[in-house]
């Protein structure tokens, strides 16, 4: 496919609505969150009050996250996206209001903090089945791709611009926030989708839970979620970046925004390219290929102490992991039916949290029993290795040819 499809994608006005929707909500997300976790450690000078902040928002994402994904398939996504957006908004305005009445204490930070996690069990399935609502099939790999870019832009935008306004009060950066949030809230309320909802049935377990039979049942669905899943878990070294600025690199806090940074300004590059550019055969061994290439820059960071080097090794993981995010997601929304794509992005979000959470933890444990260069090394090898198994264990997915 040549750039006449990225062309034709400029086109469709409602996607590009929801893109800058999304874009401005996630940049104030990130905003909001470091604002709040640094608030947090402010006041108490706790570093257990600002895990708190983080364990108090994915709890309840994560138990919430199914429900979240049956409501997204029976009501309006744009509008559920909406209120999530406004839901977050509401936080921003009590923070402010706190900050100016003084009572902003640890305790409504905590409270707070579990209504965004409950936020975001939501807007996470609902914002992942709107896309393919708003574009022709034939451009759904280019949207993902440039939605992806837009996650990415926001990630790396959004702490930095954070922290600058902090600089200047906790008010003026939770303000913005609020303006932000109420901006992507009126946005995509206004967003018309074109599809039929499916008719509303009766919520039971089963409904709840048939996001996970149905993946449990499509080879190519588990086998591309779980892919991720033992990828991240083995191969992310985030957790330790702080240890390599320090101990190994030498570079101070400075290096370690930079470090962060890097590896989504490799997935934002690879993100575009593959808008305008979309992958069109072997799609799953390019899948499997993208993995273990994310291995071997893990391993490559690792064993790095040049810090030009480590920063490229980190663009590389950030690119190819990309390149496995674009192909899952547009794989995933490709084998879904329409009335079932927010209980399928529900478990998608499982996969996800789980192997964020527990790739921290799993590479906190293994550097302090092992070391942090050889927790690194370990965990990028492993990433190579399930690449490998993956070709015996999910063949349907490893020999798929195209994405539809």
């Amino acid at each position: 496919m040549n750039s006449n499809s990225f062309s034709a994608l400029l086109k469709q006005p409602q996607f590009l609505r929801f893109w800058f929707a999304r874009l401005v909500g996630i940049l104030a997300n990130q905003m909001l969150m470091v604002a709040l976790a640094w608030h947090v450690y402010d006041m108490t000078s706790s570093a257990w009050d600002l895990g708190l902040v983080g364990l108090f928002q994915f709890i309840p994402a994560l138990v919430m996250t199914l429900p979240a994904g049956h409501v997204a398939d029976r009501v309006h996504r744009g509008r559920l996206f909406a209120v999530c957006m406004l839901a977050d908004a509401l936080v921003a305005v009590l923070l402010v209001w706190g900050v100016q009445g003084d009572f902003a204490t640890r305790e409504l930070m905590f409270a707070l903090s579990v209504v965004l996690g409950v936020a975001r069990a939501f807007q996470m399935p609902a914002q992942q089945a709107i896309t393919p609502m708003l574009v022709p099939t034939s451009l759904l790999q280019p949207a993902i791709a440039l939605s992806s870019s837009g996650v990415q832009v926001a990630v790396i935008g959004g702490p930095a611009l954070g922290g600058l306004l902090y600089v200047l009060g906790p008010t003026t950066v939770y303000l913005s926030c609020a303006v932000l949030l109420t901006l992507a809230f009126v946005l995509t309320w206004w967003v018309v989708l074109p599809h039929t909802q499916a008719a509303q049935k009766a919520a039971s377990w089963r409904t709840v839970m048939a996001g996970v039979v149905f993946v449990c049942e499509r080879q190519v669905l588990l086998g591309a979620m779980a892919l991720d899943l033992f990828a991240v878990l083995l191969g992310g070294a985030t957790a330790l970046l702080p240890i390599y600025a320090r101990d190994i690199l030498h570079v101070g806090p400075e290096g370690l925004g930079l470090l962060r940074g890097a590896p989504a300004l490799g997935a934002l590059v690879v993100s575009l390219i593959l808008a305008r550019w979309p992958m069109q055969r072997h799609v799953g061994h390019r899948l499997l290929w993208a993995v273990g290439v994310f291995g071997l820059a893990t391993v490559a960071f690792g064993v790095s102490e040049s810090f030009w080097l480590s920063m490229l090794a980190l663009a590389v993981t950030g690119a190819a992991d990309n390149i496995s995010v674009v192909t899952r997601l547009t794989l995933m929304q490709m084998e879904t039916p329409e009335d079932m794509r927010g209980r399928v992005a529900a478990v998608n979000g499982i996969f996800i949290g789980a192997s964020n959470q527990l790739g921290e933890f799993e590479s906190g444990a293994t550097a302090a029993w092992l070391g942090p260069v050889e927790s690194v090394v370990l965990g990028g090898l492993g990433t190579i290795v399930v690449a490998v198994l993956w070709l015996r264990l999910f063949p349907q997915l490893a020999n798929r040819d195209r994405m539809q």
